[in-house]
């Protein structure tokens, strides 16, 4: 079986992508700030450092894939001006070092998938309520838009080298082991599903067990290149995700709890604005390629993440 080097697999997604890839007979190599031992005789750990732009060669000379998740975490810390700039120097200078090796290091890489994400987009039109926004529209021009499109913009140099490039705009992932479900979670357990805003915000949202599988997808199908939304194909607002979470977890005893548009901008900032805004995005590109969702619906997602820990 082929070999997958994985950039970012010690994060959320990363470790569960490497299990599935593991499941299924690949081997697995992953870069990794600091070198670690594995037990396992197909994963193995190799040293980068994307600040002095310096890679163990051998991960990428013994790859086949190259699959590119790594990036400081958006939500992670208040948007100063110098957490905005490592947000997105993160990203454009991991492109720019796995550009620079494949061209000077001799390798077999046959393609690369890239994450990016849907803060390519602005805000929710009349029309892309109704139909979603597709691969096709133009970056929005706010911070999250021009991180997006550096983002993929540096990375797309690997396409003159005769790679082939697939670049999947991730919404919101929901995973037990991080991210916005568990922020979503924590009010749960003194009985309070908190509705941001006025919760009308929608969210194209992704189980990590769809995301990984498209990842895995993108590298069996040679007929998949450019760009793909990575979201369910059934979006939903905000107050029915915690709705349905809160009946979940709490049966029928919880308590709504709106919290003001202010208060959030006040507690967050400018990342205010993206958690308030509506993003409705369409997955018809993907669907059209032949992937298949194992969770379209909000609610199927939502029973496998509460049943069972991914």
């Amino acid at each position: 079986m082929p070999t997958v080097l994985i950039t970012g697999g010690t994060g959320t997604i990363g470790k569960r992508l490497t299990a599935l890839l593991l499941q299924k007979g690949y081997s697995v190599n992953i870069l990794s700030r600091e070198k670690k031992q594995s037990s396992n005789p197909k994963l193995h750990y190799y040293q980068w450092d994307i600040n002095n732009q310096t890679i163990e060669q051998e991960a990428v000379q013994s790859a086949n894939f190259i699959i590119h998740l790594a990036g400081a975490g958006v939500a992670d810390k208040r948007w100063t001006a110098t957490r905005k700039n490592e947000i997105k120097q993160s990203r454009i200078n991991s492109c720019m070092l796995i550009v620079d090796t494949l061209l000077h290091t001799p390798n077999k890489v046959e393609a690369i998938v890239s994450a990016s994400a849907i803060g390519w987009y602005g805000p929710d039109s009349p029309d892309t309520i109704k139909h979603g926004f597709n691969e096709t529209d133009p970056v929005y021009p706010d911070f999250l838009g021009e991180t997006c499109k550096g983002w993929e913009d540096s990375i797309a140099p690997v396409v003159s080298m005769g790679k082939r490039l697939v670049i999947l705009r991730t919404g919101i992932v929901l995973s037990n082991d991080g991210g916005a479900l568990v922020e979503f979670k924590m009010p749960l357990k003194f009985k309070l599903a908190t509705i941001l805003g006025n919760g009308k915000q929608m969210i194209s949202w992704i189980h990590i067990d769809d995301l990984c599988n498209q990842y895995i997808f993108a590298i069996e199908n040679p007929a998949m290149h450019g760009v793909y939304n990575a979201v369910a194909p059934s979006p939903v607002c905000n107050k029915e995700l915690i709705i349905t979470l809160a009946k979940r977890i709490c049966g029928k005893y919880f308590m709504p709890f709106y919290v003001p548009s202010f208060l959030l901008k006040i507690v967050l900032g400018e990342m205010s604005i993206e958690v308030l805004k509506s993003t409705t995005v369409s997955a018809q590109k993907i669907i059209n390629q032949g992937f298949y969702f194992e969770y379209p619906l909000i609610n199927n997602a939502i029973i496998s993440l509460t049943t069972r820990k991914l």
